[in-house]
């Protein structure tokens, strides 16, 4: 049995770091490992996407489209999945619905920005559920299934003009 003040790392575990440009002896002396003169054996130098004068090719490729930062992520989830759940006893129709219902039974990973129930499939229970949009055709769905369909989207208005 190893006692407390007799345990170390394995042998190699830990790799000293080369210390640069400490006399020729140690192997990294004189220049460095930065070979001789020119830009790049100076300190303080970037050269990454330099071309030599040449358009560089970040800047000759076109630029497309746009990246909305407010846009808002869903969890997408179609009737059929709901149905799939609800046969495997992972979900109970009886009981309300809502994200954290669906992240408890393994439907969705994560709610992200919120739930979005969209109308792939078909549903044959009468659910309770509340998420945050939903489509038409899912809508129609669950309404026709006999169940009820709660939305949490803050639909905001135009504001009327005098």
């Amino acid at each position: 049995m190893t006692k407390l003040n007799e345990i170390r790392d394995n042998a190699g575990a830990h790799k000293k770091r080369m210390r640069v440009g400490r006399g020729e002896g140690s192997g990294k002396g004189k220049t460095g490992g930065r070979g001789v003169k020119g830009q790049k054996s100076r300190t303080g130098v970037s050269l990454i996407g330099f071309e030599g004068g040449q358009m560089p090719l970040y800047m000759r490729m076109p630029k497309r489209g746009f990246n909305n930062p407010f846009a808002k992520e869903f969890a997408e989830v179609n009737l059929w999945r709901l149905e799939q759940a609800i046969a495997a006893k992972k979900l109970d129709a009886k009981k309300p619905i809502d994200a954290a219902v669906l992240v408890a039974a393994g439907v969705i990973r994560r709610p992200k920005d919120g739930v979005r129930l969209l109308g792939k499939g078909e549903l044959k229970s009468k659910l309770d559920i509340t998420v945050y949009s939903a489509s038409a055709s899912a809508r129609a769905a669950v309404e026709k299934a006999g169940g009820k369909l709660t939305t949490t989207q803050k639909v905001v208005e135009a504001p009327a003009e005098a």
